[in-house]
């Protein structure tokens, strides 16, 4: 593969000591240790997860300690080259959520509808987007990691859902206009037709779009841990985005990803990354790939779900495991294509136009020529209520993979598949149909 300008290559940062309990007695030594990891498999960013109640434990109070406590850390990245990006509302991470006492028990409130609650989580965003933006290897804030997992247990509606995302995307944009401003959910927003996250809102707010792909999804019982359908899953979430956005030059960032047991066994980890990344590095739309996780989860914490113990590229005793080796192995083969060492775009640090002022994304700088695109029935902007027709298994996913088995594939959808400016800034030349 061909590029002008790398694909970001990263991961999400959970460290190797106290998983992210380790907030609460923070060790700038084990960043150092873990970032040398990271670094040294050629990797160019960190996402970090501040855990939200700890920085902000009553509606009125902010913890500035809580504050210098996530600039210690992306200091420390930075010492290494790393750039970071800050999820701000953990949150859900890893199964258990992470709330503050103010939406609990005797003061339950929804955090996406009640105005109190937003208020609360703006001056928040507010507060620490602000600090971070104060650190040159800061390239986004994320408002949360999958923060629709915070739904059931948080009623919301639709309308609510977008109102509380676009209101907090405001915040971001002022707080620090030269970052990117994200918004994260996990797939039910693209498979669940009762699910009050759309795939719209996905790719209208924010600066790009956020996938996550996970193959414990269903998808690996479609056809195994090294079937089409399974490695192929990262680029059909691409693919389903970049068909959804208005703006056919939206770059998507694959924020997710990970090898997990037992969907994908220990012997076929490496094949699994590298058929992965074979397929989804090869889409235009892709702005970057972020590993899900640095290092694994030190098995003398209790009560996560058994996959959760060995997603990281790292063990906790800083061994690289099988993943980690496969994944430095297609980040030097992507930088040696495009003649350069490391992540370059409009900014070194971030890939981001901090020139203008702006935090929007300047394009992926891959040429997108001579795709085929298959139309999909479903217009995900206009009929979220047949999410279920496009998830895996179904017979468009099934079309889909069958196709792009012969070379990649885009997906087109509603007017968009009929209009010619969009697809040729996509790079497609001809559509097919659902046979």
């Amino acid at each position: 593969m061909l590029l002008s300008r790398p694909i970001r290559f990263g991961a999400n940062y959970v460290p190797s000591a106290g998983w992210f309990h380790s907030w609460l007695d923070p060790s700038p030594d084990t960043y150092r240790r873990d970032f040398e990891d990271l670094a040294g498999i050629g990797l160019d960013h960190v996402r970090v997860f501040p855990v939200w109640p700890w920085i902000q434990p009553n509606r009125a109070l902010i913890r500035r300690r809580g504050v210098d406590d996530v600039l210690a850390l992306i200091d420390v990245a930075a010492e290494f080259g790393l750039s970071v990006a800050v999820d701000l509302l953990q949150g859900h991470l890893s199964s258990f959520d992470f709330l503050p006492s103010w939406v609990l028990t005797w003061h339950r409130r929804s955090v996406f509808t009640d105005r109190d609650v937003r208020d609360g989580i703006a001056a928040y965003a507010d507060t620490l987007t602000r600090a971070v933006a104060s650190r040159d290897n800061v390239f986004a804030v994320t408002l949360g990691n999958e923060v629709n997992n915070l739904y059931p247990a948080n009623p919301t509606t639709p309308q609510e859902s977008r109102s509380w995302a676009a209101e907090l995307i405001d915040v971001v944009r002022a707080a620090a206009p030269g970052l990117l401003s994200l918004h994260s959910l996990y797939d039910a927003t693209w498979y669940d037709p009762g699910h009050p996250f759309h795939p719209a809102d996905n790719v209208d707010l924010g600066d790009l779009t956020t996938v996550h792909s996970w193959v414990f999804n269903g998808v690996s019982q479609i056809d195994g841990p090294l079937g089409p359908a399974t490695v192929t899953h990262a680029d059909y979430l691409v693919e389903l985005a970049a068909a959804t956005a208005l703006d056919p030059a939206r770059p998507v960032w694959l924020q997710e990803i990970g090898v997990p047991l037992p969907d994908v066994p220990g012997a076929d980890a490496a094949e699994f990354v590298r058929r992965t990344l074979d397929a989804v590095t090869a889409n235009p739309a892709l702005w970057g790939v972020t590993w899900w996780c640095s290092h694994d989860l030190d098995r003398s914490l209790a009560d996560y779900p058994e996959r959760e113990y060995d997603l990281g590229l790292f063990t906790v005793d800083h061994r690289p495991k099988p993943a980690a080796k496969e994944l430095e192995a297609v980040i030097g083969e992507a930088r040696r294509a495009a003649g350069t060492s490391h992540a370059t775009g409009t900014d070194h640090a971030t890939g981001t136009d901090r020139a203008a002022g702006t935090g929007r994304i300047a394009g992926t700088g891959r040429a997108a020529g001579g795709r085929r695109a298959l139309r999909c029935p479903v217009d995900l902007r206009t009929q979220p209520e047949r999410r279920a027709e496009v998830a895996p298994g179904g017979p468009f996913h099934t079309e889909w993979v069958r196709l792009r088995q012969a070379g990649p594939l885009a997906i087109v959808a509603g007017d968009r598949a009929d209009d010619a400016p969009h697809l040729r800034t996509r790079g497609i030349d001809a559509v097919v149909t659902q046979a």
